[in-house]
Formats: C-alpha cells, structure tokens, sequence
C-alpha cells in the first residue's frame, strides 16, 4: 500500500470523489503543511487535503492524478469553485519522492503545463480533521460541494 494527498478545495468532495475510484482502499480527511499539529487556532498555512492509501498494484499514481484533474481547475489559484483562500490551494503531497516525480511528470506531459498552478511537495506535515469532517458528505449530502454530484460518483462500483 501506498500513501498520497491531495488538495483540491474543501475536502469534503475530494473524499467523496477519491474513495470511489478504482485501487483506493482508505481515505482520510486532513490538512498538509502547516505550521502546526493542532486543530485549534489560528489559520497555519495548511491545504485541506485528502490522504490517500492506495493499491499500486490496481492504480499508478499517474492515474490518480488523471482522476484528481477531473474535479479541479488546476488554473485556479487559492480557489475551487466558491471555496476562497490559501487553505483551498490545490496540490499533491507525499513522503515519497517517486510519488512527487510521477506528479510533475504527468502535468508536465500536459500541453496546458504552463498554466497549472497545483504544487507538487513533499509532505512537511499531515494532522486529521475532526471527526465530523470525515466523509462528512455521506452524513449531510445536501451539503455545498464545488464538485457535481454526478462527477462525484462517476467512479463508483455498480452493485447489481
């Protein structure tokens, strides 16, 4: 198992959307790359993030970047959809550096590489979010996601 994070604005619909698709096997809500190791006080500079474990043997990394592009605008600066600050920046973080060298590679095979603004960093730092920001939209569905609801669950396994 392999472990990688992703920011692409509020949380809650990068965990809706990452835990459907094909190899991932556990997602947690967080925030990278902070400052601090706390959930209290003030804002620290961190990116709310998604934590990712994964089966390299069922997904590549360049893979989920593919994914992770479908529900972003990696044009986007500090913005995703109505989501507005330095906390909904978009990136990729690992403690791997072969995870950061896939990343790079497959925005710089992009013919737009010039205009994504995703950073592509180590992970200094990963703290959870509370409890309540876990797979906070399977408990309150109704609730504001900048990522379609039908894009959300365009991955997700058909039971029949």
């Amino acid at each position: 198992m392999q472990t990688i994070y992703f920011a692409g604005g509020c949380l809650w619909g990068v965990q809706a959307f990452v835990k459907t698709l094909p190899g991932v096997v556990a997602t947690e809500a967080g925030r990278a790359n902070g400052a601090g190791d706390s959930l209290e006080g003030p804002y620290d500079g961190y990116a709310e993030c998604v934590k990712v474990t994964f089966d390299e043997g069922h997904v590549t990394v360049t893979e989920l970047m593919g994914y992770f592009f479908e529900i972003i605008d990696p044009y986007s600066v500090n913005r995703q959809g109505a989501d507005v600050g330095e906390k909904y920046r978009t990136g990729v973080y690992s403690e791997d550096p072969s995870h950061l060298r896939e990343a790079e590679a497959y925005i710089w095979a992009r013919p737009d590489r010039d205009r994504i603004r995703v950073e592509v960093l180590l992970l200094a730092r990963y703290v959870p979010s509370a409890e309540e920001h876990q797979d906070h939209l399977d408990k309150f569905p109704n609730d504001y996601c900048h990522i379609p609801r039908e894009l959300m669950t365009k991955y997700l396994q058909k039971v029949e």
